[in-house]
């Protein structure tokens, strides 16, 4: 009964997770983007900051871009960028932020709690109500800075990290713009399947780890494509999550393909855009791409478009482009951020 259990654990995660994988980001293959790390105190050439700051009683570890040309003396519209479910903030999200930060903006982007170098027991949690308050404590750390118009604070999410940071701006109204990239509704991607049994197996691990069990660490994509076929897997967008999280095209060691399982519970019954029709009244930029796989952006990007109360409101999508090609492909990228720059420059 323990290993059907499993099986059935391992099966149902690994088939609805793909819509919350991850990348590392790749910035050799964006002209103008490097890392380097300086003092705050420093103004020549600075380029990227290492930072902290507390989500309750725990620490999140960010990175700060600026702008070219950066003077502290001076005051600059800023950008929180949100990773998707189990990435870092030195993969596609990081992209982002180093891209926005060359079209003039302050970006800060940071490892989730409980995941990557951020702090927060138990580790590997994804729990989109502590999802969305990190994204509110980083708009908090923001108005700290004296080089930050906090009247001027956007929000970009990818991913997962898009329907996060949606449901964010729905209550957090010092974001005052909202795009999302592929962005993704939580209760839509984890509850298509086997949403009941998904929730019996979570009761029955709670109450052996209750029973001093081990937590139950599963995985958010197959290994390999290989595993994935092996499993039954195969589809259009989990063979590109693989490509891109577990090949070194976007794998990075701090984003390790690990999930707490019971994490379901939340993720299943989560509506990221729950009172979108009366409470985003943002302006919204929207990007999908047309190459629609089974983890469903395109449709949710659809259908934040239609729900959101923004009078401002867009929907672009990248001809030709994947779920996957928007996390790191030059062109796909580029002609997004070509659709966010001068959107987050109108409305900030």
């Amino acid at each position: 009964m323990k290993n059907n259990r499993r099986s059935f654990i391992r099966n149902t995660v690994l088939g609805t997770l793909g819509t919350f994988v991850i990348p590392k980001v790749v910035l050799s293959a964006f002209p103008g983007v490097e890392e380097k790390v300086v003092s705050l105190n420093d103004n020549k050439n600075k380029k990227m900051e290492r930072v902290n700051f507390k989500n309750r009683n725990w620490q999140i570890a960010a990175n700060i871009h600026f702008p070219e040309g950066f003077d502290r003396l001076k005051k600059y519209p800023a950008i929180v960028c949100v990773h998707p479910g189990s990435s870092v903030k030195e993969q596609t999200a990081g992209m982002y932020a180093a891209r926005l930060a060359i079209g003039g903006f302050v970006t800060i982007v940071f490892d989730a709690s409980f995941q990557g170098e951020s702090g927060g027991q138990p580790r590997y949690l994804e729990d989109p109500a502590t999802r969305v308050e990190d994204i509110r404590c980083a708009v908090d750390y923001l108005t700290t800075l004296s080089f930050v118009d906090e009247g001027r604070i956007g929000v970009l999410g990818v991913c997962a990290g898009g329907g996060y940071a949606a449901n964010a701006a729905l209550t957090e109204r010092r974001i005052k713009a909202v795009g999302t990239v592929v962005g993704t509704n939580a209760s839509r991607a984890f509850g298509e399947a086997n949403t009941l049994q998904t929730l019996e197996a979570v009761g029955e691990q709670r109450t052996a780890e209750a029973r001093g069990a081990a937590p139950l660490i599963t995985n958010w994509t197959p290994n390999s494509a290989e595993e994935a076929r092996q499993n039954g897997m195969a589809g259009f967008d989990m063979l590109g999550a693989i490509d891109y999280y577990r090949t070194p095209r976007g794998e990075y060691p701090t984003s390790c393909n690990k999930l707490l399982f019971t994490s379901m519970s939340a993720l299943v019954t989560f509506d990221a855009f729950h009172l979108a029709e009366k409470l985003l009244t943002q302006p919204l930029q929207i990007i999908v791409g047309d190459k629609v796989g089974e983890f469903g952006s395109y449709r949710d990007g659809f259908d934040l478009y239609n729900k959101a109360a923004s009078t401002n409101k867009k929907i672009y999508v990248v001809k030709s482009a994947s779920h996957y090609d928007l996390y790191d492909q030059p062109g796909a990228t580029k002609e997004a951020l070509d659709q966010l720059i001068p959107f987050y420059r109108e409305n900030l």
